[in-house]
């Protein structure tokens, strides 16, 4: 063989052995396509911030129990893998501050999930954004969540959603003309709720006799309840985290206040009926999740958790739950462990079908989908109908 054939011969075989070993772009694509679809999962580290220590907790619990049953049903079905690092900030906005600083910069997560309160989303929201990390609030349900930044999303549904349709229903069911209203005024997430309140009077032309008012850890109501007895509303609005909500239900009905109330989101949790007992019936709310719904996949779903926890799954549960699956959806068509594109995983999902329903994401962030109106009967919630 001569030296000029032999070079050619050798220029030939390495070009060869080069687009078989992926060495051309195309080929290293199509390498790395058909190594995702090899049955591979995604591997993904993704950090929780919850409420798990202090007068919250039941929230907390609620939540990261629903992260981990969906964490074991995703591991099984094998297409992602999510490593969950939780933190708990006591519900309070500096330790979730620092529990998002800690995912992010010592965990080196690629997402989060929480934190529980709107107030501490509004401190966390704006520093994962800064960092490029998405991050999602199962049950951050206050005006202007999603709008912090291009990485904040949420599954819960925004109170001026919920609010509206809890408080139409029960102008029809009741020919409500009058009502009063008695929120938290130091919490940013009650003091919305009470925004979204006075909005949807003021459009139904509903008249307000008095607006309430009370803090964090209060519990003597009868001042506020004495002055909206007397004024005789046929409905009274409450914006409140369970804890409050409860006690003045309580304390509401033992003073012979027996109209009905519309919660806002804090309500929708079975804390309710545990504190507040008979107290609680009329309560009406409005919420994504609803355990007695007949569909197959919510009443395997309940089930599961029965099963694993002991006790039936309140909405917060429910709402983790499906936030994870979403979560697991953008990693999945992220095909990687990078927080952009999950991020833009997270942004490109449309019409998800989970326990709370079908599922979509506009344009800010924000969930799209519709509630269902309950109201407390015999010690449990039941669809408004």
């Amino acid at each position: 063989m001569s030296l000029k054939r032999t070079f050619s011969f050798v220029a030939l075989f390495s070009t060869l052995l080069l687009a078989a070993c992926g060495g051309g772009d195309s080929a290293s694509k199509e390498s790395e396509n058909s190594d995702k679809g090899s049955g591979e999962a995604v591997e993904a580290k993704v950090g929780v911030i919850s409420w798990l220590t202090g007068s919250g907790a039941s929230y907390g619990e609620a939540i990261t129990n629903g992260l981990k049953l969906a964490n074991e049903e995703i591991t099984e079905n094998g297409e992602v893998n999510i490593d969950l690092v939780i933190e708990d900030s006591a519900g309070a906005q500096d330790q979730a501050l620092s529990a998002a600083q800690k995912l992010m910069n010592n965990e080196n997560v690629s997402a989060i999930i929480g934190p529980t309160l709107s107030t501490e989303m509004n401190v966390v929201g704006p520093e994962a954004d800064l960092n490029g990390i998405p991050i999602m609030g199962t049950s951050t349900t206050a005006e202007g969540i999603p709008q912090i930044g291009e990485y904040v999303f949420r599954n819960s549904i925004p109170e001026a959603v919920a609010i509206p349709a809890s408080v139409k229903k029960a102008v029809e069911e009741y020919g409500v003309k009058k009502v009063a209203i008695i929120y938290g005024n130091d919490d940013v997430f009650t003091k919305s709720g009470y925004d979204t309140m006075k909005k949807t009077v003021d459009d139904m032309g509903l008249e307000v006799l008095t607006t309430e008012t009370f803090q964090i850890g209060q519990s003597d109501y009868k001042a506020q309840l004495t002055k909206i007895k007397n004024l005789k509303p046929d409905l009274v609005l409450a914006s409140a985290l369970y804890n409050e909500g409860a006690v003045i239900l309580d304390q509401a009905r033992k003073m012979g206040i027996d109209v009905p109330f519309v919660g806002g989101n804090g309500f929708n949790s079975p804390e309710i009926i545990n504190i507040a007992g008979d107290a609680a019936n009329g309560l009406i709310v409005a919420t994504p999740w609803f355990s007695g719904k007949d569909d197959e996949k919510v009443q395997t779903f309940v089930k599961k958790y029965n099963e694993a926890y002991g006790k039936d799954p309140d909405q917060f549960a429910a709402q983790a739950y499906d936030a994870l699956y979403l979560m697991a959806e953008a990693i999945k068509t992220a095909g990687e462990d990078d927080p952009d594109a999950i991020r833009d995983g997270l942004a490109g999902i449309k019409d998800f079908e989970g326990i709370l329903g079908t599922m979509s994401f506009d344009e800010d962030g924000d969930i799209i989908m519709d509630p269902t109106v309950l109201i407390v009967e015999d010690g449990e919630f039941k669809e408004f109908k």
